[in-house]
C-alpha cells in the first residue's frame, strides 16, 4: 500500500511537457511592480547604506502596491494585499511614519497593507520562526511580504556559504508556503563597485544567487538632495539608473530626472585634490574634517572620499599620527 501511495503522489507532481503547457496561462501575468521590478512569486532585494532611506522607500512601494497606485514612476498594475513585517521601530512610531505616508494617499490602502505587530524575535533561520510567519502571510492573505531588515530574520554569520543557502532556504520556504512574493530590505558591504548591484549585498553570494531583481539606493553626492537608483534583474534587461528625492514633509520619495537621462559621471579623486585640501586645512587634520573637505571640494561621495584617503596613505601621500593627518615631512 505504502509504495502504491508513494507511486501516485509521485504520479500527481511529475508531469510531461504537453501537461505543463496546458497548465500555462495564455499569457505571462503582470510583473507586481513594472517594469519587471517584482515578478509574480518574486523575490526583489532592496539594498544601500546605513540610514539612506531603504526603509522609507519600501514602505512607499507598500502603500502603492497596497492601493494600485504609482506614486514614484513604477506602475502598479493592480492593488494587491501586501504584509510588513519590520523590526527596527517599536509598532507605535512605525505606524505613525505609515500615517504620515498616509495623508498623501487617503484610504486606498487601509484594507490591503497589514502589519505583523509580532515580527520581533522570530527569525526565519528556526521552524518556530519560520512557522509563524507562514502563518501571519496566510492569516493577512498577503500577495506580497515586506522583510526589514533581513539580518533580524536571522542569527546566523552572513560570511558563512553554508549558513547563508539554508537561510535563503528558507525565504523559499516562506515563499512556496504564503503562495506570495517576497521585498528583502539587506544591507551591502562596506566597500563596494560603482558598477556592483546584486553582488554589493552583505553576505554569502547565496543571497546575490536567490534573488530574482536587485534595486541598490545609494547617495551620489553629499552636495545633491538625490538618491540614485541601481536596478539587476534576472529575466529582464536592468533598467537605466534613476534619481528619486524625499520630500521630508510627506515622507514619500519622487522621481527627480528621467529615467533614461544619463547621470553625470564623477571624475576620480586626485592626488592634488587630497594634498590640496589638507594643505588648506593648515596642513593637519582629523579624518573626518578631511573627508568632508575632499567631497566638497571634489563634489564626491563619501565612499569615494574614504577611498581616496586610504590610497593616499597607502601611497604615502599623506600620513596618519595620532589621529591626524598631515603631509610628509
Amino acid at each position: 500500500m505504502r509504495e502504491g501511495a508513494s507511486q501516485k503522489s509521485a504520479s500527481a507532481t511529475v508531469l510531461s511537457l504537453a501537461q505543463l503547457l496546458e497548465q500555462q496561462p495564455s499569457t505571462t501575468p503582470a510583473c507586481l511592480i513594472e517594469p519587471g521590478l517584482l515578478p509574480p512569486h518574486g523575490i526583489l532585494f532592496v539594498g544601500g547604506e546605513p540610514k539612506v532611506g531603504k526603509s522609507l522607500l519600501v514602505s512607499n512601494l507598500a502603500l502603492s502596491l497596497a492601493a494600485g497606485a504609482d506614486r514614484m514612476g513604477f506602475p502598479i498594475p493592480a492593488p494587491r494585499r501586501v504584509l510588513i513585517c519590520q523590526f527596527e521601530l517599536p509598532v507605535p512610531l512605525f505606524v505613525h511614519r505609515l500615517a504620515i505616508m498616509r495623508r498623501s494617499l487617503g484610504a486606498a490602502a487601509d484594507e490591503r497593507l497589514l502589519v505583523d505587530t509580532r515580527a520581533t524575535g522570530n527569525l526565519l533561520s528556526a521552524a518556530q520562526g519560520l512557522n509563524h510567519f507562514v502563518a501571519a502571510a496566510r492569516a493577512a492573505d498577503a500577495e506580497i511580504i515586506v522583510l526589514d531588515p533581513l539580518y533580524s530574520t536571522h542569527d546566523q554569520d552572513e560570511n558563512d556559504t553554508r549558513a547563508m543557502a539554508a537561510l535563503c532556504q528558507s525565504l523559499l520556504r516562506l515563499r512556496e508556503a504564503s503562495d506570495a512574493a517576497l521585498v528583502v530590505v539587506h544591507h551591502i558591504r562596506k566597500t563596494i563597485g560603482r558598477h556592483e548591484i546584486g553582488s554589493a549585498f552583505r553576505g554569502s553570494s547565496a543571497l546575490h544567487a536567490v534573488g530574482d531583481s536587485y534595486l541598490l539606493l545609494t547617495c551620489p553626492s553629499p552636495q545633491l538632495p538625490t538618491l540614485e537608483l541601481r536596478f539587476q534583474f534576472r529575466y529582464a534587461a536592468a533598467l537605466p539608473p534613476r534619481l528619486l528625492q524625499l520630500d521630508p514633509r510627506t515622507l514619500w520619495f519622487s522621481s527627480a530626472g528621467s529615467p533614461s537621462a544619463p547621470l553625470a559621471a564623477r571624475r576620480k579623486v586626485e592626488k592634488t585634490d587630497i594634498t590640496q585640501a589638507l594643505a588648506g586645512m593648515g596642513d593637519q587634520a582629523r579624518y573626518n574634517r578631511l573627508r568632508d573637505q575632499i567631497m566638497t571640494t571634489t563634489e564626491c561621495s563619501k565612499r569615494t572620499a574614504q577611498l581616496a584617503i586610504s590610497e593616499a596613505c597607502r601611497q604615502g601621500w599623506i600620513v596618519q599620527t595620532n589621529g591626524h593627518y598631515r603631509l610628509p615631512l
